[in-house]
């Protein structure tokens, strides 16, 4: 499989082939769903909204994500996912806001596939293969984040529970060489985090 190529990633998207119903084991979106993240000072909170949002002629799910540090609000991003025939996540961009007091700072990574060259990414595959790599965004020279999947059997310790059988994936983008982070997913919780960085405390049922 080795890396993607860089040159020639523009997926085809058919509108039909899609559902709002993201019920992938590894990255399972139901709506009212919010899970909780911790780590040193940060705090994380990804809600599942009953919201849609159309790209690319795709209905998606609409992604409520906060962070907090040291209790002040320091980023706010919607995210728009779909999951196709076959049961792949796809993410179709995020409108993101970065605060400072209270008040907007930056609009920097934020993205929509369709537009300006960007394209949709993979955020779970329908059935993850170790050694398979893959797009999770793709607008060039702004959000470029990509993963590998390591390990279909990691052993994972976070604040909600420690776990076997983890998808274990390498997470990194061409923008800052030099950094990546694993992460990890569990069959019917989904994404767990980093345990050295934001890890799940809690899932939430509205």
């Amino acid at each position: 499989t080795g890396e993607p190529s860089q040159t020639a990633y523009a997926p085809h998207i058919n509108p039909a082939e899609f559902t709002t119903t993201i019920d992938n084991e590894y990255f399972p979106l139901k709506p009212g769903t919010t899970f909780v993240y911790e780590g040193g000072a940060q705090h994380g909170e990804m809600t599942v909204t009953s919201d849609t949002k159309k790209v690319m002629g795709v209905e998606c799910v609409v992604v409520d994500h906060k962070e907090w540090e040291n209790g002040k609000l320091i980023e706010r991003t919607y995210d728009w996912f779909a999951q196709d025939k076959k049961g792949t996540v796809w993410y179709f961009g995020e409108d993101t806001k970065e605060y400072e007091n209270g008040e907007v700072v930056s609009t920097k990574g934020s993205w929509e596939a369709g537009v300006d060259g960007a394209e949709p990414g993979v955020i779970m595959p329908a059935d993850p293969k170790v050694g398979e790599s893959y797009h999770q965004e793709y607008y060039p020279g702004e959000a470029m984040d990509m993963a590998k999947v390591l390990s279909l059997n990691a052993s994972v310790t976070v604040p909600y529970g420690s776990f076997d059988h983890a998808l274990e994936t390498r997470e990194w983008t061409p923008l800052q060489p030099g950094f990546s982070e694993k992460k990890y997913y569990v069959r019917g919780v989904g994404p767990l985090g980093n345990p050295f960085d934001q890890a799940l405390v809690d899932v939430r049922h509205r």
